[in-house]
């Protein structure tokens, strides 16, 4: 058996996470994609309009950084999801990152619709679960960056590229308003293992504002 994500190949590893998000309620129906990095510099992303719920590994599609453009397609007839261009902003900007994970949770959707109109950040509560991101300092000051949500893909995805290019977020994640949350990071553990905590913070600050 193996002992993490890393251990098992690119699409089964994101079944399975894909699996225990729905379970959580972080990929409802079709909503959602995660990707991973091939070892040729592509990256595996999840099938337009697939429930999360029962994905498998013809529901994947290799594409390139560069473009999106497909270089692979694991079965027939499929095509990559709508916001496969933000993976590629992601993977541009962040040449370290190795999977990219993208979900909607009601504690995500809850938190951003709070948030000011044209607030570029969501404060996040000061708490121990900051530690899955390496932020270990007392009391910190973590902003989550904060997009507006739009129908355009391509417009929202090059907004992200030049936000993100000129400050650097302190944690490797961003949430779209209304729309979830993204993390990204240098294995799919470690991605997963964040996008965990993310959720936990979320699930504080939802809490915390509803008193």
């Amino acid at each position: 058996m193996a002992k993490t994500l890393n251990d098992l190949p690119p699409r089964v590893a994101l079944v399975e996470i894909a699996r225990d998000f729905h379970a959580r309620g972080w990929l409802s129906g079709t909503a959602g994609n995660l990707s991973v990095r091939a070892d040729d510099g592509n990256f595996w992303i999840t099938a337009s309009g697939r429930p999360k719920g029962r994905l498998d590994e013809s529901d994947f599609l290799l594409v390139r950084i560069e473009d999106g453009e497909v270089v692979e397609r694991a079965a027939p007839g499929i095509t990559p999801s709508a916001e496969t261009a933000i993976h590629c902003a992601i993977y541009a900007l962040f040449p370290e990152a190795r999977a990219c994970l993208h979900g909607d949770s009601v504690d995500g959707c809850l938190v951003s619709g709070r948030a000011k109109r044209g607030a570029k950040a969501v404060r996040l509560p000061a708490i121990e679960m900051l530690k899955g991101f390496d932020i270990s300092r007392q009391n910190p000051k973590v902003d989550l960056p904060l997009f507006e949500n739009l129908p355009d893909v391509a417009k929202l995805a090059a907004g992200i590229g030049r936000r993100l290019s000129k400050s650097p977020p302190a944690l490797s994640a961003l949430m779209v308003r209304g729309h979830g949350t993204m993390v990204w990071a240098r294995s799919l553990q470690e991605a997963c293992n964040r996008f965990e905590c993310l959720e936990f913070v979320l699930s504080v600050a939802a809490r915390a504002r509803t008193r």
